[in-house]
């Protein structure tokens, strides 16, 4: 169109505009007004869509034009929408263009591209991370990628909880009664000492109670904090680097693979093969392909089951579905554990016994009472029928229901849950420092009855730090020195292989400065040696190819492949990559080293085959590349999709791996095998690599018998299911196995009655790991899908972390057992005794108050002295506890009962004959009792430190706690004594009273050293009562 055309369309268009805009509007009535209003925007609308087809080509099409053409600059201009922060896009929309889905709005507003635009983003390069004022502009304008999580529980929330416990209730009713009726008889002064005192103590039994529920509340919202900050791959400054999740914000470019959870919404960039899990938000099991032309949107929360692609992040945080949902999630932080649930019955039925023994004291006192058989202090009979006054009756009644009361909270052994809460939230806290982090609290317990431990090879055994060292073309060795003799057309095909069959990439920031490489330890390592080894210019060979499909690598087929065009002369060629064996058996002829092409018969495979398997003997991992030129119409399948030729291969070459075993990690196997629990390796490598590093690792002896030890998981996969149940446990290596090979070993070994745990880091090792007893995923190379599996994640990816997690686990099982044994002991002597004396003498010699003192040194400060108790190496020398072993074993009940009996039979003596014994009053008596009983149980404590050993002050110095709270308890039992004797309601004692008390302790000591000289069986003593019921059944 000339310009003299368009310059006549401009003046016919402005001067009509100008004659309709002329009229004046006061002249025009309301209606006329809108008329006018709405005639002007139809005039102006088809004068501007005149004057476009006026200047369009004759030969474009116009249909294509309108579609690109017909994106709204009205909606981006900041004439609707200003420009927030200098982004020309706001929230809202963007929020609502991914949450709906819809396409047809992306494409007017010009595609992705455009999109990343407006959100002044490089597609290719990403955002610029180093600007910091870009990346606040970024937060201010769509905010950050973190949830609003509801408020945490505070501290009075747990004193409430604490205030809800039936008998606490029941003794501050008491409490308040007798603070009444003790005021009303003896005025304020003395009135409030009996009532009041027993207020105190509940009110510190609840505190200590509230205070150590509070910090274990916090103590998971740290390790929940921890759990969810995960590391994203981004690109930013056109480098991929590691960010924390929370640090994403709208505009980044961020980098997707298989197992990846989405960190946020947003838009598929570029990617092949991409397929979303979706089910977390829809619920539906499907998997969803995503693709630039179809379906770009991804949500965050969904997990990517395979493929791989670039995403450009458009919401984050509150402004994502995801973030809506978690929102209004809650941490569970009352999880029950296994083991706390078997507490719990022990709980109940040593409490049902509690509650008979106290229902038996209170109706005996009672009787006694009312039939006259009691004295008060002066020798008087207490109850005279109707000359008793109304009130001494009450407050009678009272202390009798008091002490009946009291005797049940001594009796319910409360701090056994609280010991159980306390030693998971230590554990969890100290392994985290071990690099195990715990997800499920369960875990913790079940390590420690681990038998057998299904490990990885690639990261865990070894270190993941791969190197090329050996390269092979046709059946000649390549040293790197001689790279220059290849031929240049297979060093071309060999360098496009590697460039584009790959999920790393090479970045070099400037000329001068070193080249960075990322990805997988695997595609890093042949990246190097493409790029160091054979001089390869990636961004070059990149350019000088489109691709065209793309089939991921997977666990199953083992293999990843490519399918590219040539822009030079436009034909196809497909690549593959991968184990070795796998892409030897699709090949069909190879290039030998003077680059021509050699027929591959079953001789000439046999020859590669020993090539291969003498590589993978020297602990190499092996990696083929084979290559195809394929015909324009082979390249597309009957449904007119891309299709990747298998078959008639020519090999490119052979390269090997060397993955170095982890420093430590043999001596970590040994360690586990010493302490009973079986390492069996499955791996996907190949079977000599596999035997070469079990062997290295300490898993296969050298001179071990092979036969059975090492097998394939195809081998595995084919027996029945009776062979496999048969042979299962001598398995040692399971090689070339699939995701489905170690879930069948992992439901076999538990059908064996095994307790097992499986490390995993794939996306395909869910189920595994979730079928395990003990879940372990990788930290480091572990997908975010295995990691959710999972109930430990190893974080260095280390296997002597794992030998760790054993250890913590037994310490977990062990240290609860102490505190049950010496919890039983004290629960034992006290109802014995108190229901002997009440019976027998109608008075029991613990009040009320001091039997809630000893309830807080028992339950709080014992369980908290004996439940950080640290792992030590004498806890790998016993066998596995396993599944079915009881929680109070018969070397418990050997230890307790001896114990339990000698402080009965000493209490019993100073009660009946103690006054008579020392020559002093009823009060000093009763006194010396409950000082007895205290220092017994201070003494005893230490008894309960080792189970088996006999010396217990071994190691006594690295815990420095227990050492803390004895002193702490000891203090607080003289103040108690000597000071506190209103509240405590006790006499003070002279030094030969309290030697007396001392020495009585004290002989505890020699006590429990000769009763673990006494062998007890190994079967549990009731297993011997159920044995008699059955036969009496019979």
């Amino acid at each position: 169109m000339s310009r003299s055309t368009f310059s006549a369309l401009h003046e016919k268009v402005g001067s009509n505009i100008g004659l309709i805009l002329d009229v004046p509007r006061s002249s025009l009535g309301m209606s006329k007004r809108k008329w006018h209003t709405a005639f002007i925007t139809i005039y102006c609308s088809r004068a501007f869509l005149s004057l476009r087809h006026s200047t369009l080509p004759k030969h474009t099409n116009s249909t294509f034009i309108s579609r690109t053409l017909s994106y709204s600059i009205v909606r981006v201009e900041p004439v609707l929408v200003p420009a927030i922060n200098g982004f020309k896009a706001d929230q809202k929309s963007l929020t609502e263009l991914v949450k709906e889905k819809n396409l047809t709005e992306l494409l007017e507003l010009g595609g992705v591209e455009e999109v990343a635009s407006a959100l002044k983003t490089d597609a290719e390069h990403g955002i610029n991370g180093d600007d910091t004022e870009d990346i606040a502009r970024r937060h201010e304008a769509f905010g950050s990628n973190t949830y609003k999580k509801p408020p945490t529980q505070g501290f009075l929330h747990f004193v409430w909880e604490a205030f809800k416990d039936l008998t606490i209730l029941i003794l501050l009713g008491c409490a308040a009664l007798s603070l009444g009726f003790g005021i009303k008889e003896h005025g304020l002064k003395e009135g409030w000492i009996d009532g009041g005192s027993i207020c105190l103590a509940v009110i510190l039994v609840i505190s200590v109670s509230a205070i150590s529920n509070y910090r274990q509340s916090r103590q998971f919202d740290k390790l929940s904090k921890v759990s969810s900050n995960l590391k994203i791959e981004a690109v930013r400054n056109g480098r991929r680097q590691q960010i924390s999740i929370f640090e994403i914000v709208v505009g980044d470019v961020i980098c997707l693979k298989i197992g990846d959870q989405v960190p946020a919404d947003g838009l598929l960039l570029d990617g092949h093969s991409l397929t979303v899990d979706e089910s977390s938000m829809t619920g539906e099991s499907d998997h969803v392909e995503i693709s630039v032309a179809e379906n770009p949107f991804l949500f965050s929360g969904t997990k990517i089951a395979d493929g791989y692609g670039r995403m450009l992040v458009t919401s984050v945080g509150m402004n994502t579905n995801w973030g809506e949902m978690m929102s209004q999630i809650s941490q569970d932080t009352s999880e029950k554990t296994p083991l706390q649930a078997r507490l719990d019955k022990l709980t109940s039925s040593i409490g049902k016994v509690g509650l008979a023994v106290a229902f038996f004291v209170l109706v005996v006192m009672l009787v006694r009472y009312f039939t006259g058989n009691t004295e008060d202090e002066n020798g008087n009979q207490e109850y005279n029928g109707s000359k008793t006054e109304s009130d001494d009756i009450i407050n009678a009644v009272i202390e009798i229901v008091a002490a009946a009361v009291t005797i049940v909270v001594v009796a319910i052994p409360e701090g056994l849950p609280l010991a159980v809460t306390l030693t998971l939230a230590y554990s969890m806290k100290r392994m985290m420092v071990d690099n195990a982090m715990v997800r499920k609290l369960s875990a913790c317990e079940t390590m420690g009855s681990a038998t057998t431990i299904c490990t990885d090879k690639t990261g865990t055994l070894t270190m993941n730090q791969m190197k090329v060292t050996k390269f092979w073309l046709g059946k000649e060795c390549v040293e790197e020195e001689a790279y220059s003799s290849i031929s240049p057309s297979v060093l071309d095909l060999i360098q496009e292989g590697v460039a584009l069959n790959t999920t790393g990439s090479v970045y070099r920031p400037s000329l001068d400065s070193e080249v960075e490489i990322s990805g997988s330890p695997t595609e890093k390592a042949i990246l190097s040696w493409a790029v160091h080894g054979s001089k390869m210019d990636m961004e070059k060979v990149v350019k000088t190819c489109s691709i065209l499909h793309v089939e991921a690598f997977n666990s199953k087929k083992k293999q990843s492949g490519v399918l590219v065009k040539r822009k030079a002369d436009n034909s196809n060629h497909v690549h593959w990559k991968g184990a070795a064996e796998m892409i030897l058996a699709l090949c069909t002829s190879y290039y030998n080293g003077s680059g021509l092409v050699k027929d591959m018969d079953e001789n000439e495979k046999r020859k590669f085959e020993h090539i291969i398997q003498g590589m993978a003997a020297s602990s190499l991992r092996c990696i083929a590349f084979a290559h195809k030129q394929v015909p324009a119409e082979e390249r597309l399948n009957a449904d007119q999709k891309f299709v990747l030729k298998e078959d008639g291969l020519t090999l490119l070459g052979l390269v090997g791996l060397k993955d170095p075993c982890r420093p430590g990690v043999k001596k970590a196997v040994e360690e586990c095998q010493y302490a009973g629990v079986n390492v069996k390796m499955i791996t996907g490598d190949n079977v000599f690599t596999a035997k070469a590093i079990a062997t290295e690792c300490g898993i296969l002896g050298a001179s071990q018998d092979m036969f059975g030890a090492v097998i394939e998981g195809v081998e595995f996969r084919n027996y029945t299911p009776e062979e496999r149940l048969e042979k299962v446990e001598k398995i040692c290596v399971m090689a070339r196995s699939s995701p489905f090979d170690k879930l069948l070993m992992v439901q076999c070994l538990k059908q064996k009655g095994h307790v097992v745990a499986v490390t995993g880091d794939g996306t395909n090792d869910a189920p595994a790991l979730k079928e395990a007893d003990i879940g372990l995923s990788m930290g480091i190379q572990g997908t975010e899908v295995a990691k959710e599996s999972s109930d430990i994640v190893i974080m260095d990816d280390n296997f002597a972390s794992v030998a760790t997690v054993l250890m913590w686990g037994r310490c977990v099982y062990n240290n609860i057992q102490k505190f049950i044994q010496f919890q039983l002991t004290v629960n034992v002597a006290a109802l014995v005794i108190n229901f002997v004396a009440a019976v027998s003498a109608g008075q029991v010699p613990l009040t009320a108050v001091q039997l809630l003192w000893v309830n807080l040194i028992m339950d709080t400060l014992g369980a908290l002295a004996l439940a950080t108790e640290k792992p030590t190496r004498e806890l790998m020398e016993k066998p596995p506890v396993g599944r079915t072993a009881p929680l109070i074993t018969n070397i418990m009940w050997r230890n307790l009962l001896p114990q339990a009996l000698y402080q009965i039979t000493v209490l019993l003596i100073l009660q009946f004959r103690g006054k008579a014994i020392f020559g002093v009053s009823d009060k000093v008596k009763d006194t010396l009792i409950f000082n007895t009983f205290v220092l017994c149980q201070i003494f005893n404590e230490f008894n309960a430190r080792k189970l088996e050993k006999k010396n217990v002050f071994k190691g006594i110095h690295t815990n420095k706690l227990f050492v803390g709270i004895i002193v702490v308890t000891i203090v607080l039992q003289v103040v108690m004594v000597e000071v506190l004797k209103k509240f405590a309601d006790t006499e003070r004692l002279n030094w030969g009273q309290w030697g007396v008390c001392i020495g009585i302790a004290v002989i505890s000591w020699p006590i429990g050293w000769l009763v673990k000289c006494i062998p007890v069986p190994e079967k549990p003593i009731f297993s011997y009562l159920k044995m008699k019921k059955n036969k009496h059944s019979v």
